[in-house]
């Protein structure tokens, strides 16, 4: 898992001591395997978890990991979204998005493209001509962040966040690298620019390394394992990689990587998320994220009536 990464992380600045309560850990899950998009292998990472513990998150696809050999590679068809935001996080491999209003970029390695929905638009993810030629490895993520309702009809923005933007940061010992994507961890801030408060963190853990992470009370706080397998909470319950720990209430988050981990798998990779729950109704069905069961119907009339936007006749170019 290439992501962004530092020589020697003893460089990086440090998170304090942990004051405060454990988060006991509320509901332990495993990841369903299927497929999205033209037909990409996903674990789907919410299955089973109430939206109330959720808030303010509504889904979360594992994308990979897949080793695709040429002509392999997959994406998906242009299609619709209203009412919240995407969030694709690049670990491995290269993927290219389009949208309805002239955005679009690259992305790969630990690169972040964060879409605002908004009131609606069309868009586009796939893998680059040369990558379905050559094939390779395609592992990411891909995140739903609900919009508060008065912010579901906003104009649609994106966001480009190359992997450097990132803020890096690691435990007293050294055991972790912490990249922050948004939010604010300990008082260090990442890139991403939120509608509802939230952080979002890649973790790499080495083995038998044990990670105290300080956490906003007033947010809820999930931890979904990408590789490798230890425990969770200062209870210790055992997780493995397509599991994912759902936290109760408290100040911190506890994980700690078993000391043996696969051969091929040289440290434990989480996936830190948590907000501050938005607390209203979701009407969720398709690519729509809404409040009410008739804002839903209104969805999808706009996008058959063509008012979520039209496809571009052609392939718009990429950012840099």
């Amino acid at each position: 898992m290439p992501a962004i990464t530092v020589d020697d992380v003893l460089v990086l600045p440090r998170l304090g001591t942990v004051t405060g309560a454990f988060r006991p850990v509320r509901r332990l899950t495993t990841a369903p395997s299927g497929y999205e998009g033209e037909g990409f292998p996903v674990r789907r990472a919410f299955a089973g978890v109430p939206v109330n513990e959720l808030d303010p998150f509504i889904h979360l696809d594992q994308m990979g990991e897949v080793d695709y050999a040429p002509g392999e590679p997959k994406g998906t068809p242009w299609h619709p979204h209203r009412g919240f935001e995407t969030v694709t996080y690049m670990i491995d491999g290269i993927m290219d998005h389009q949208d309805s209003l002239g955005g679009g970029g690259t992305i790969t390695n630990g690169d972040t493209q964060w879409m605002t929905a908004g009131q609606g638009i069309l868009h586009i993810e796939a893998p680059p001509e040369h990558l379905v030629t050559s094939g390779g490895l395609f592992h990411g993520l891909q995140l739903w962040v609900n919009l508060p309702r008065a912010a579901k009809m906003i104009t649609p923005k994106y966001q480009d966040i190359r992997g450097r933007e990132s803020a890096l940061i690691t435990t007293p010992d050294g055991g972790s690298l912490i990249r922050i994507i948004a939010g604010s961890i300990d008082g260090h801030a990442g890139p991403g620019s939120t509608f509802t408060p939230i952080n979002l963190a890649h973790v790499t853990l080495q083995p038998g390394a044990q990670l105290d992470l300080p956490w906003q009370p007033d947010y809820n706080a999930l931890v979904y394992v990408l590789a490798g397998r230890g425990t969770v909470g200062a209870e210790k319950r055992p997780i493995q990689i397509g599991q994912l720990a759902v936290f109760g209430a408290g100040d911190a988050i506890r994980v700690t990587a078993d000391a043996a981990q696969d051969s091929n798998i040289p440290a434990m990779e989480l996936f830190v998320m948590g907000g501050q729950p938005i607390r209203e109704p979701v009407a969720h069905y398709g690519p729509f994220v809404m409040n009410t069961k008739e804002e839903l119907a209104q969805a999808f009339e706009d996008f058959q009536k063509g008012r979520l936007g039209v496809v571009p006749a052609d392939r718009l170019p990429h950012t840099d």
